[in-house]
């Protein structure tokens, strides 16, 4: 079973055209990069993933979950770290999580034993003290995304993660994301404008002007790890 199918999704706003029959799927284990320069439909189709926005052209299913029949099964697969932060900077890492897994119904036992679990993937077992106002960008996210994963997802959704992250922080956060992906089987959809977060195993998935420019193998469709110039072109020739 795939973790994310997607057929077909179309969106406007207004007479203007955001996504046309946007398809594609997302396999257990995967790590799959949704590229495209500002403006391509990124953030339109991460606000549809996680029902924010609703359209009526498509279907999306998590785990075999369709998301306009069943939006709490399908929602309840999937963990999200949008792009904007959304943590409480009055709260300690700690509460941050057990606020988040009281949210899914987590006993306070399970949620201490969650974070726990959670903060040592992610390298911050010793934080969970510290106030969330006191941590730098490059901790936030990784609290974010320890957040994200509280409740065990299947697919996990990231909005441009690294937004405004220098070069040491972006590197470390994506290749935590990596791992999860590979040691826990995780389904990532990492939504970026950034190349270098890409890695030659890595599925990608070029998105313009609402619509798929490409999706496979990063190293099938860039070979010898010419994605930037690769990348580039495509945009270029079709704004062309």
């Amino acid at each position: 079973m795939n973790a994310l199918d997607v057929t077909g999704l179309s969106f406007h706003y207004g007479r203007k055209e955001a996504l046309q029959s946007v398809s594609f799927s997302v396999m257990p284990g995967e790590f799959c990069a949704l590229l495209g320069p500002n403006g391509a439909g990124k953030s339109t189709l991460f606000a549809l993933l996680t029902r924010l926005f609703v359209s009526r052209q498509g279907r999306i299913a998590v785990m075999g979950q369709d998301l306009q029949t069943s939006p709490r099964a399908a929602l309840a697969c999937m963990g999200v770290v949008f792009q904007q932060m959304t943590l409480d900077l009055d709260l300690s890492v700690a509460r941050n999580l057990a606020y988040f897994g009281a949210l899914h119904g987590l006993s306070r036992r399970e949620s201490v034993l969650r974070a726990a679990e959670v903060l040592e993937r992610l390298d911050m077992a010793e934080r969970a003290g510290e106030k969330t106002r006191a941590l730098n960008g490059g901790h936030r996210r990784r609290l974010e995304i320890a957040r994200a994963l509280m409740h065990r997802p299947r697919l996990l959704l990231l909005d441009e993660p690294t937004v405004g992250l220098d070069a040491r922080a972006r590197a470390a956060i994506t290749a935590h994301v990596h791992a999860l992906a590979r040691d826990d089987g995780i389904a990532v959809l990492w939504a970026t404008h950034l190349v270098d977060e890409v890695a030659p195993d890595d599925t990608v998935l070029i998105l313009h002007k609402g619509h798929i420019l490409q999706h496979g193998r990063a190293a099938d469709i860039a070979p010898q790890n010419r994605l930037p110039a690769h990348f580039m072109a495509l945009t270029e020739d079709t704004a062309a």
